[in-house]
C-alpha cells in the first residue's frame, strides 16, 4: 500500500461515545418500560409499514431463474461466498430471462425501517418490519427505549436456503439470540455495505490517520473481477464514486485500505460498541478488498441509525445496551457534510425512488425526490457514464414537481434490492424528515408480471419497491401536514 499524504489539511481528534447520559429525546416508544413484552403491537408508523407492504403483494412476483435441481442449488451455495461472480446480465439477457420468469416460489424477504426525526435530528418514532416465507403478513419488531431490539434472532443470508429451507438461516449473525420470539434471515446488503466503508474510511480522517486529499496506491495482491487492476487515486474521489454511482473498484479499494490500516476489526468492534450489532464488514479479502459474501450483513434498523448519525442531531440519538448516549459526534461535522454530500449526489435513483425514468409508464414513481444537476445533460436525460448508462427520460418535468431531497445510497445483486437514505422536505412541501431502510431478496432476478418487453432493460428491479417508496412518503407528509 501507498499512501501519499496531503501537506495541508486540517486535523481533527476523533470524538468518542458521549459519556453523559442524557434522555432519549421524543422517542415514541411503545410501553417503553416493557417494550420487548408488547407482542409485537408497535408504533403508529410500524403498523402503517406492514399495511403498506401488504399492499405491493410482492408475493405475485416472477422468478427468471429458479434452482430446478441439487445441482442449482449448490452453485447458489457457491456463489453466497464469491458475490462478485455476479454481475447485471446484459440487456439482450435480462429481456429473454423477463420473458421466461415463473412465479415466485414463496414471500420474498424483506427488512424495513422507518425512523422519524424532529427538526434538530432527534428521532421521534420508529417502525421496522419484516416480511418472509414465515411471517407473509408482515411482523412488527417491539422496540426498547434504547432504539433497539432484542426480540430477532438474526440469520445471515443463504442463496441456497432461501429456496432449500423456506428462508429459514442457520448461522446467527448475533450470539446469545437462540430463544429469541422472531427467527429472521437478513437479506444480503449489496453495495449499501459502501455506508460502512464510508464510515470506516471517515473515521480514519476523523482520527488523523489519512486525508480525503491523500493519494491511495491501489494495489491488489491478486487482481479480482469485482474490483480490477491497480489504480492511485485521491481517498475523496474513491469515496465520491463508491457512493455516487456505487463503483466496486473504488470500494474495494476503500476496503483494502481499511486493512492496510489494520482497521477492519476495530470497525466491527465500533458498530457493536455503538449498538448497531449487526453491521458486520467481515471476510473481506485483504488483497483486494474483495470477497463480499454473505458474512457480510446489515439490518434496516442498525443501518436507518447509522443515517441518523451521518445525518447529525443534536444531544443523545440513542443509547447503546449498556445505556451510553451516542451522539452524532462519533463523526466530525466535517466527515458528516462530506458523507451528507455524497449520498445527495446519488446517481442510481432507481430503487425507491424512479427519478430517472422520469414520466415512463414503466415504473412507478417512488419517492418524488429532486435529481441531482450533475448527472443531468442538457436534454435534461440522466447518464451514469460510470455504469455506462442512459435513461434516456427527461427529468425536468419531475424536478419541477419534486418534493424532497433524497440522499441515499442502493444496491443490487440477482438477489439483493437495497436502498437506505435520508429524505427532506424542499422548502415549502410539507417540513417531512426521516430515514428509510430497505433490505430484500428481490434483485434482478424478479420482475413484475406487467414489465414490458422492450424498453426496461435498464430497470433492475420490482416496481413495487418504488410504490412502496412513495407510499412511506406519503404517509410522511400526511403526518406533517
Amino acid at each position: 500500500m501507498i499512501l501519499t499524504r496531503s501537506t495541508s489539511r486540517p486535523r481533527r481528534v476523533l470524538s468518542g461515545l458521549a459519556t453523559t447520559a442524557v434522555l432519549l429525546g421524543g422517542l415514541v416508544v411503545p410501553n417503553p418500560a416493557n417494550a420487548e413484552a408488547d407482542n409485537g403491537s408497535g408504533s403508529a408508523l410500524a403498523h402503517f409499514l406492514q399495511q403498506a407492504l401488504g399492499r405491493q403483494r410482492f408475493e405475485q412476483v416472477l422468478d427468471t431463474n429458479p434452482p430446478t435441481s441439487a445441482t442449482d442449488l449448490d452453485a447458489l451455495r457457491r456463489e453466497g461466498a464469491a458475490k462478485e461472480a455476479k454481475q447485471v446480465p446484459q440487456k439482450a439477457g435480462l429481456r429473454a430471462a423477463a420473458a421466461a420468469a415463473a412465479p415466485i416460489t414463496q414471500q420474498p424477504q424483506i427488512d424495513l425501517t422507518v425512523i422519524e426525526l424532529d427538526r434538530l435530528g432527534r428521532p421521534l418514532s420508529s417502525g421496522t418490519v419484516l416480511m418472509s416465507p414465515q411471517y407473509p403478513e408482515g411482523k412488527i419488531v417491539p422496540m426498547d427505549d434504547k432504539l433497539r431490539t432484542s426480540a430477532v434472532r438474526w440469520r445471515q443470508w443463504d442463496d441456497a436456503g432461501w429456496y432449500a429451507n423456506r428462508g429459514q438461516g442457520s448461522i446467527d449473525i448475533l450470539p446469545g439470540r437462540e430463544n429469541a420470539a422472531i427467527d429472521f434471515m437478513s437479506p444480503y446488503p449489496a453495495s449499501v455495505l459502501k455506508l460502512m466503508v464510508g464510515f470506516g474510511v471517515l473515521r480514519l480522517v476523523d482520527a488523523g490517520q489519512i486525508s480525503l486529499d491523500d493519494t491511495y496506491a491501489y494495489q491488489p495482491v491478486t487482481v479480482s473481477s469485482l474490483c480490477g487492476p491497480a489504480r492511485s487515486d485521491t481517498v475523496r474521489n474513491f469515496l465520491d464514486s463508491a457512493l455516487t454511482w456505487s463503483s466496486n473498484a473504488s470500494a474495494c479499494a476503500m476496503v483494502k485500505l481499511l486493512h492496510d490500516k489494520g482497521a477492519v476489526n476495530g470497525l466491527n468492534q465500533t458498530f457493536q460498541d455503538l449498538g448497531l450489532e449487526t453491521l458486520q464488514l467481515k471476510n473481506t479479502n485483504p488483497d483486494n478488498g474483495a470477497r463480499w459474501g454473505n458474512p457480510v450483513t446489515m439490518t434496516s434498523l442498525d443501518t436507518a441509525k447509522l443515517l441518523t448519525l451521518v445525518n447529525g442531531g443534536a444531544g443523545t440519538l440513542w443509547k447503546t445496551p449498556g445505556g451510553t448516549a451516542v451522539t452524532a459526534d462519533v463523526l466530525s461535522d466535517a466527515s458528516r457534510t462530506f458523507f451528507r454530500s455524497r449520498l445527495a449526489e446519488q446517481g442510481m435513483n432507481v430503487t425507491l425512488s424512479t427519478t430517472n425514468w422520469c414520466g415512463a409508464d414503466y415504473p412507478s414513481p417512488g419517492i418524488p425526490q429532486l435529481t441531482p444537476s450533475r448527472w443531468l445533460g442538457a436534454d435534461g436525460t440522466v447518464t451514469i457514464p460510470g455504469q455506462g448508462i442512459s435513461y434516456g427520460r427527461d427529468v425536468r418535468p419531475c424536478d419541477q414537481k419534486a418534493e424532497v431531497t433524497y440522499a441515499h445510497k442502493n444496491g443490487w445483486v440477482n438477489n439483493s434490492g437495497a436502498d437506505a437514505g435520508i429524505v427532506k422536505a424542499l422548502p415549502g412541501k410539507g417540513g417531512r424528515t426521516y430515514v428509510v431502510a430497505l433490505f430484500s431478496n428481490l434483485g434482478y432476478q424478479y420482475v413484475d408480471p406487467n414489465r414490458p418487453a422492450t424498453g426496461a432493460e435498464n430497470v433492475w428491479f420490482t416496481e413495487r419497491l418504488a410504490k412502496l417508496g412513495k407510499a412511506i412518503d406519503e404517509y410522511e407528509k400526511r403526518r406533517i401536514g
